[in-house]
């Protein structure tokens, strides 16, 4: 197997061939740290549900066995990229040579707290199980994707979820139609920096399954730790807060407002945008590629 990189200069639009796919970004609606492996793996509780932000990924089957990057990030080795991983985690598992030319657009913010990099990764194991005809189980492609990273099972899954463990224990769990006003600060934010800490609450008292009916109550464990650190993530809580109980997602440095309308969303949007890198999205029912 081959891993190759375009060096083009400019983005390189994928051919009319290729087919397309969107990866949708995720918002941590609770989060709770309920303990720690003795292999130092954190142990969660919290709601995951997918919005309308998306990456977008275009893909062209090979016959040569070569798994070819077209769109590589600056930052990051074609080799590291979580879709190039994915691509070659895959051929593994099946024991195949298989081939595969990728063009990726990022739409979702890196270190923020959305999962964008999960979701590609998840979204190519969903794309090549269909495209090389592997006909792998969803079962199947959660396993291969906590590889990847624990949020990766969550995007296989499909489905807004409570999570449990490091990510691997998916239950369906049910919220109405949700509109999010999004603000991401200047900053980048290590998970593994947030984990690390040692002022980190792990020890949050588990549950049996969340209550919507209860979300008044839903917090981010992870999110004091932030504001401690991150003077550009309290900023952002505190524009939202005048609005209402924004909350972080994930290890940050997003954070997001929960609204029941759209109308309502779209106002504070109106508000906050001019100053700040916001977004203003829907709750996915279900992944897009299972519509």
């Amino acid at each position: 197997m081959q891993v190759i990189h375009s060096t083009a200069p400019a983005w390189p639009h994928p051919p009319a061939d290729a087919q397309s796919f969107l990866a949708p970004a995720k918002l941590n609606l609770d989060l709770r740290i309920i303990g720690q492996r003795a292999d130092g793996y954190h142990l969660l509780q919290s709601i995951f549900t997918m919005i309308s932000l998306y990456d977008q990924l275009w893909l062209k089957k090979n016959d040569h066995g070569q798994i070819l990057l077209h769109t590589p990030m600056s930052d990051v080795p074609p080799e590291q990229d979580l879709t190039v991983r994915a691509a070659e985690i895959l051929c593994q598992y099946v024991g195949r040579n298989l081939g595969v030319e990728i063009w990726l657009q990022k739409n979702i913010p890196v270190g923020a707290g959305l999962g964008g990099g999960s979701s590609d990764a998840a979204l190519m194991l969903m794309a090549l199980n269909r495209l090389w005809q592997l006909n792998l189980t969803r079962s199947d492609l959660c396993e291969i994707g906590l590889q990847l990273g624990a949020d990766v099972p969550f995007f296989i899954f499909g489905q807004t979820a409570f999570v449990q463990g490091i990510g691997e224990k998916l239950s369906e769990f049910q919220i109405p139609k949700q509109w999010y006003v999004i603000i991401k600060p200047p900053v980048h934010i290590s998970t593994a920096k947030i984990f690390a800490h040692k002022d980190l609450t792990r020890n949050s008292t588990p549950r049996i399954m969340p209550d919507f009916q209860a979300r008044q109550y839903w917090r981010n464990d992870m999110q004091s730790v932030v504001v401690a650190q991150y003077p550009e993530v309290k900023n952002a809580l505190d524009t939202l807060a005048e609005f209402g109980k924004p909350m972080m997602s994930g290890s940050g440095s997003c954070v997001f407002l929960t609204f029941d309308s759209e109308n309502a969303a779209q106002a504070v949007y109106n508000q906050v945008s001019s100053a700040h890198q916001a977004y203003c999205v829907a709750s996915l029912a279900k992944h897009p590629f299972y519509d």
